[in-house]
């Protein structure tokens, strides 16, 4: 009997409606004679008792700073609420349910609380559970050190809490269930001409989930590829297949294949560019070096980079800009940070070894009168900075350049 891990995010458990909807997709996952283990987020949201966030806030109240072993102990409480009633929920349906800890389903985790990583899985029990006829359900998010710490994983932290335990149980598939109908060619918000896409490859959504699309964490991509476990993303709300991710190779009766040069599109906005100018070699007075170390120290990720040896050039958060400022002045050197800037990317395995993609890229961009201050590339996407107020509009040129 083959196992499948279905994994459920917060807009899906969050009221009594939407609870029905996934008891539906788990029985049609046991009526086709699956072992399933379902994984969730929390339900709650602000102002509602249970939510994590009203938690933090409560504990707040006493005192703003709260030390990260008892956060974690804080934040993993709404997996396990949610994870209670959604045993609950499926057992009232007649279904053998029994929910779990991530402690308890064997997710071993390093000491970094607020952001852990997971060291290793140990999946006997959830397995000895489905052996004996049980639905089980995991509290996503969270995991325990070696010596019983309670952790948290970080953002997405229940998209990879899904994905180990599929790789671990040598599961059929990861379904990741989400409010929309699988992996859209581009945001629906920003480009209405978006269309689900029936498949694409592990490395294609990763790139995606890079750049900014949030439909599925980008690690929780990476572990599932890892261990060659299909993903298949869905709508908790709907009854269509929505979007299968694997490498290429056949499953089943269906082979992804990249006919298309682009396969979506995937943006981040709020990015603020920065540009260091000096009249002497950055490369031969080490200040390259300088700069990219002072960024490190200081925690502030940077992006898009160009290092040329009068000028270094590359983006960061603009909620970063003056941390960063302050930080660079230390340098001597003329730095200019400027906000208002958004990255738009396509994205496409087979883009790879084509001639032309960039051209057909910057020629969509100039016919809706677009400027690019900035760009970088690899083999599977090219990225554009432009202004944040014709990001929409830049989308949407790409879209029809590429995607109609």
């Amino acid at each position: 009997m083959g196992i499948i891990v279905q994994k459920f995010g917060g807009t899906s458990v969050s009221s009594a409606d939407k609870r029905e909807q996934v008891v539906r997709k788990i029985k049609n996952a046991v009526d086709e004679g699956l072992q399933v283990v379902v994984v969730v987020s929390a339900m709650g949201r602000v102002g509602e008792p249970y939510a994590t966030d009203t938690l933090i806030g409560l504990a707040r109240e006493i005192s703003k700073q709260i030390r990260p072993r008892e956060l974690d102990l804080l934040m993993s409480c709404g997996e396990i609420i949610s994870s209670v009633i959604m045993v609950q929920t499926l057992r009232s349906h007649g279904l053998d349910a029994v929910a779990l800890t991530g402690a308890q389903a064997g997710i071993i985790t390093d000491y970094h609380f607020n952001n852990a990583h997971i060291k290793e899985v140990h999946p006997a029990r959830i397995l000895k559970l489905l052996d004996e006829g049980k639905i089980v359900v995991v509290a996503g998010f969270q995991g325990v050190t070696g010596d019983g710490e309670i952790t948290t994983l970080g953002r997405g932290g229940s998209d990879t809490t899904a994905a180990v335990l599929g790789v671990a149980l040598k599961a059929e598939v990861i379904e990741i269930y989400t409010d929309v109908d699988g992996v859209m060619t581009a945001d629906p918000r920003m480009v209405p001409q978006a269309k689900p896409l029936d498949s694409l490859t592990y490395q294609e959504l990763c790139e995606m989930a890079h750049l900014g699309a949030k439909v599925v964490h980008p690690r929780a991509v990476e572990i599932a590829m890892e261990g060659r476990i299909p993903l298949r993303i869905r709508s908790t709300f709907a009854d269509g297949p929505g979007t299968l991710v694997a490498d290429g190779a056949p499953i089943g009766s269906i082979e992804i294949r990249r006919d298309k040069i682009v396969t979506g599109l995937a943006h981040l906005a709020g990015m603020a560019l920065v540009t260091i100018q000096s009249k002497d070699d950055l490369n031969e007075n080490g200040m390259v070096l300088n700069v990219f170390e002072i960024m490190a120290d200081s925690g502030i990720s940077v992006d898009m980079i160009q290092v040329a040896p009068y000028q270094i050039r590359f983006i960061i958060d603009e909620q970063r800009m003056d941390q960063a400022e302050q930080v660079l002045s230390r340098t001597g050197l003329d730095v200019t940070i400027e906000p208002g800037f958004a990255k738009v990317a396509i994205v496409g395995s087979g883009m790879r070894g084509v001639p032309g993609v960039m051209a057909k890229m910057v020629k969509g961009l100039r016919q809706a009168e677009i400027a690019i201050y900035h760009s970088v590339d690899s083999h599977t996407n090219i990225a554009c900075l432009v202004k944040q107020e014709v990001m929409s509009k830049a989308l949407q040129a790409l879209h029809f350049q590429f995607l109609n």
